[in-house]
């Protein structure tokens, strides 16, 4: 049986990088992402500057990630050689020190689900994103997993701040315990 973790990691490739749901990732994954993330981002509208941003980050991502984990220099980036890049270069490590172009990935994937670009992540949103990848029947479960990312601070402020969404992130991936506290951060995902 896979682990928490393998299975976060899995989740990772098949549902924010694998857009063409092959199985495994190579460049044409991250031009389609560019193109996705400039539609969302824009709400329908695509710009031409919006989307040569999103070229430049997605293509970079790519660049970097192909660098990290295509071990056999195919092209091809299998969920394995993925697993284990993550584990080369982002189990135990904060945020700050993750590989630039994954930092730029976390921060457009954060303006993409702020839908009201408010900088803070409120149920709502975190409910249309897991409704996009999930297919889930009880609205409660959804809220348990948001709530369960929660701080005090969080509470307070009525969601999860870009900053915050960043930690999340670096222990959704960089966490390998059964128990990781960002393990909701997509949505209740049955790990």
């Amino acid at each position: 049986m896979a682990s928490s973790w393998d299975n976060r990691v899995a989740f990772v490739v098949r549902y924010l990088y694998d857009i063409d749901c092959n199985g495994y990732l190579d460049a044409h994954d991250f031009h389609c992402l560019a193109l996705r993330s400039c539609v969302l981002e824009g709400r329908g509208e695509c710009s031409g500057a919006r989307l040569q941003r999103y070229r430049h980050i997605m293509l970079s991502l790519w660049e970097e990630i192909a660098q990290l984990a295509d071990f056999d220099k195919d092209g091809i980036i299998t969920v394995d050689e993925f697993k284990q890049a993550v584990m080369n270069c982002c189990v135990g490590r904060k945020y700050e020190d993750f590989p630039q172009a994954m930092k730029a990935f976390i921060e457009s994937n954060f303006r993409m689900i702020d839908l009201n670009s408010d900088g803070v992540l409120a149920l709502e949103e975190y409910r249309y994103d897991c409704v996009q990848r999930m297919v889930l029947e009880d609205i409660k479960i959804i809220d348990e997993a948001f709530y369960s990312l929660l701080n005090d601070d969080d509470r307070r402020r009525g969601g999860i701040t870009l900053s915050r969404y960043q930690e999340l992130f670096a222990q959704f991936l960089g966490d390998q315990s059964e128990d990781c506290p960002a393990k909701h951060l997509f949505g209740p995902l049955d790990l």
